[in-house]
């Protein structure tokens, strides 16, 4: 069996100015890059164009890279601070329906859905979907980036914390501030819709939010 290359490796070659190791680098990297852009500035065109600005990044500043943190942290924070300074760019920005998002980055936000849904449970589960993307899309940028990273990619605090420059504690400090602005962002969708129900964020999520004044 062929043992895959491993990001150093690639690096290395690709500092010594070996492109293909480059070419590699992108591929492996290219969706969850992606993704991430997509779920931050909610518009495929911002999003293609984070994506190209980041691995144009990557290019010009690889000699930058120590590798005293992963590879992955190092890009995705070049990814978040990218994405930010695009919706600063642009004031105003269009929404992009996530039914016009391939399948894989819907189910990133949404979890599969039953094949026998009713049309009462398809209609709540889209205004649902809306209504979450719209109050991550008002959290602060501090928060919003922790939210995506940690509770809808998956990353461990450790991660988080080194992708946005931050100690665990304060990882662990804004995750809980942004659950409880969501939580209040979400509270009348709450109780007209989902009541005693749970909301799942997406695969990796690690925690969820449930209806109700009491909840925990």
């Amino acid at each position: 069996m062929v043992q895959a290359v491993s990001d150093s490796e690639l690096i290395a070659k690709f500092q010594t100015g070996d492109t293909e190791s480059y070419v590699e680098l992108i591929g492996r990297y290219t969706e969850k890059v992606f993704n991430l852009a997509l779920r931050l500035t909610r518009n495929q065109e911002d999003a293609e164009e984070v994506l190209q600005d980041v691995f144009l990044t990557v290019y010009r500043k690889i000699d930058r890279f120590e590798g005293k943190a992963a590879f992955s942290s190092w890009l995705y924070r070049i990814t978040v601070n990218t994405a930010f300074m695009t919706l600063r760019r642009r004031k105003q920005h269009p929404t992009i329906s996530m039914e016009d998002v391939n399948p894989q980055i819907k189910e990133s936000w949404t979890g599969p859905t039953s094949a026998n849904s009713d049309v009462n449970y398809i209609s709540t589960q889209h205004q649902l979907r809306e209504v979450v993307e719209g109050a991550i899309a008002k959290l602060p940028e501090e928060y919003r980036a922790i939210f995506l990273l940690r509770d809808v990619d998956g990353l461990s605090n450790q991660e988080v914390g080194e992708i946005l420059g931050l100690s665990v504690p304060a990882v662990k400090s804004r995750l809980h501030r942004s659950r409880l602005m969501l939580r209040r962002r979400l509270q009348r969708f709450y109780d007209d819709y989902v009541r005693d129900d749970f909301i799942y964020y997406g695969p990796g999520a690690a925690a969820c939010v449930k209806a109700g004044p009491h909840a925990s």
